[in-house]
């Protein structure tokens, strides 16, 4: 289980070692992603790439906004290691970017909680709790008065978490085919 404490997160708000972006990507983000492709056909990965490579510019991109911060639960982590010369197991990570309000709507800023991922291993521990707790001095600090995210609607067990966290759904987001609306006409 992983230490307790702020400790035992590295945050990679700050430009990281593309090979520190690589072992996220392996370790974290592809298994996550990998988990959804098996529940959620919307997720489905490319079979004709190699997904780390196609992957790290965009992560690498994203870790270099203001706007976006991951934080990553490492197993052992030390205070003051760089996160790519840890060995510690990687455990979980939270991914999250402010969403500012236009000024022609009504609404507050939001932190947009745009990935949480626990290793099974660490599931049950209270880690996922942990991971929401990163992003909120953050969100205070910007001015973000609610976070938001938008789970799958198939993804049964994140959808009974982030309610007992006291998310509650407000829309529903639709998709269908171009091909099936131009057989409808």
């Amino acid at each position: 289980m992983p230490e307790t404490g702020p400790d035992r997160y590295g945050d990679c708000g700050t430009p990281p070692k593309e090979a520190a972006v690589r072992r996220f990507i392996k370790e974290l983000w592809l298994p996550y992603y990998r988990e959804l492709e098996a529940t959620v056909d919307a997720f489905s990965l490319a079979d004709d790439v190699d997904l780390v490579t196609a992957e790290l510019p965009f992560r690498v991109d994203r870790l270099d906004s203001a706007e976006y911060r991951t934080w990553i639960a490492i197993d052992g982590f030390t205070d003051g290691i760089p996160l790519a010369d840890t060995d510690g197991e990687f455990a979980g990570y939270l991914a999250a970017e402010i969403d500012e309000a236009p000024s022609v709507f009504d609404r507050p800023d939001r932190m947009f909680i745009c990935d949480i991922y626990v290793g099974e291993p660490y599931r049950g521990t209270g880690l996922a709790d942990d991971l929401f707790d990163r992003p909120r001095d953050w969100a205070h600090d910007a001015g973000c008065e609610e976070f938001s995210l938008d789970p799958h609607v198939d993804n049964d067990r994140a959808n009974a978490f982030y309610e007992k966290l006291g998310f509650e759904r407000t829309k529903y987001h639709m998709v269908a085919s171009v091909e099936d609306r131009r057989d409808h006409e």
